[in-house]
């Protein structure tokens, strides 16, 4: 069995009825039902997390007593070891805090770093929950969008200084880039880094997905990239979508500089939020030789269901994968079809059967796109295109 048929990921695990949001909830958010509907929508992936995860709860609950955790001394340890390891960045395990997920790790950062009706940076599309969390903390989304060049987006920085006002505070980068799947590249990063530095704003990292990186493509963690930006660099990164644990909501915030990072520790203690002993647990886990295994594995196998995903849809007329170099979410551009916003949605949902994000949750100009998470055995890969390729069928 070639490595892309891995049966760690090759076996269909049934998460109907299991309080499960990806497919338990699809019909009331999408209609489309879950007893023969796919769920291609949320961002976690329909296999088991790594053993070493698993023994680690199992130890865990085998003691029957769920108290509280005594430090966060041992998960900084090990994202310090797997960020040296797999991504070469060097840092120090004293400057990193857990948070209760990634999104939580945002909304402190807000907190701590701007005040209500400041501006805060985004490059749409992107991640709906950055949006959503900045207007509810009343803050200003700053949107700049993102151009599309030779099948990527990129960062058009000349054509945003003007966007920049003395209110604006703060920049939030996704990196890699969700939806549209990019690594940046080392020269994209330390343009944004000067562009950050020239308008005296403090830049936040998402780097959720940085070790979902195909072969041919290398992330480059910003840190890394601009070490000279450290006074005003918050770096943010999880093991929740690499080993699929998204329910333990929990993050890493690491800030080099000593008075960026008592800024971001008086908004954690105000607000009195932190993880919990389970997320703790498996995150430490999952950093870990056996883990790294396990994501191999995981890579070998996601790359073979995105080449397969990417020639059905560039079968269909009118339809266009942007090329994916990261993350498991593949983004598709169905303006071609020439269909309203309406009728393509209708054909997704109705007649293929599929729940797949709305282009327009990652901001405007992005109607007609859809993102479809790939994160699923390669069998029901398979299916999705034929759903799609009938769909759209009498454009072929």
């Amino acid at each position: 069995m070639s490595q892309s048929f891995d049966p760690r990921f090759d076996q269909a695990h049934d998460r109907r009825g299991s309080n499960c949001s990806k497919w338990d909830g699809m019909e009331r958010i999408f209609g489309v039902p879950s007893q023969d509907g796919l769920a291609m929508w949320v961002a976690d992936m329909d296999f088991r997390a790594p053993d070493c995860v698993q023994r680690a709860l199992a130890d865990y609950t085998a003691r029957g007593i769920y108290g509280y955790a005594d430090t966060e001394t041992a998960l900084a340890e090990a994202t310090a070891w797997w960020m040296q390891t797999r991504h070469g960045w060097a840092l120090d395990p004293s400057h990193v805090m857990s948070t209760n997920g990634m999104v939580n790790a945002v909304a402190l950062a807000l907190d701590a770093f701007s005040a209500p009706g400041d501006g805060v940076v985004i490059f749409t599309p992107v991640y709906h929950a950055f949006r959503r969390v900045i207007e509810a903390s009343g803050r200003h989304v700053v949107d700049c969008p993102l151009a599309e060049q030779e099948d990527r987006h990129v960062m058009d920085l000349a054509a945003y200084d003007a966007l920049i006002t003395e209110n604006t505070k703060i920049i939030i980068l996704c990196s890699p880039h969700n939806p549209g799947g990019q690594v940046w590249t080392l020269d994209e990063l330390r343009a944004l880094a000067d562009f950050a530095k020239r308008h005296d704003l403090i830049l936040i990292s998402d780097e959720i997905h940085h070790d979902l990186v195909y072969p041919g493509h290398t992330h480059t963690p910003m840190a890394v990239a601009a070490p000279e930006i450290a006074e005003r660099l918050v770096m943010m990164s999880a093991t929740t979508k690499t080993f699929n644990i998204a329910g333990a909501h929990i993050g890493q915030v690491t800030i080099a500089d000593p008075a960026l990072r008592a800024r971001f520790m008086a908004s954690k203690k105000a607000t009195a939020t932190g993880p919990g002993s389970f997320g703790l647990i498996m995150a430490e886990a999952a950093y870990s030789p056996e883990g790294a295994e396990w994501l191999d594995g995981l890579m070998a196998y996601l790359d073979g269901n995105r080449k397969l995903f990417d020639q059905g849809i560039a079968a269909i007329p009118g339809l266009r994968s942007m090329p994916l170099e990261a993350t498991y979410l593949a983004w598709v551009d169905l303006s071609g079809t020439g269909m309203s916003q309406s009728e393509i949605t209708h054909r997704v949902r109705q007649n293929a059967k599929i729940a797949a994000s709305p282009g327009a949750d990652f901001g405007p100009r992005s109607e007609h796109w859809l993102r479809f998470n790939l994160g699923m055995p390669r069998a029901q890969i398979t299916e999705a295109v034929s759903r799609l390729q009938n769909a759209f069928g009498d454009l072929q």
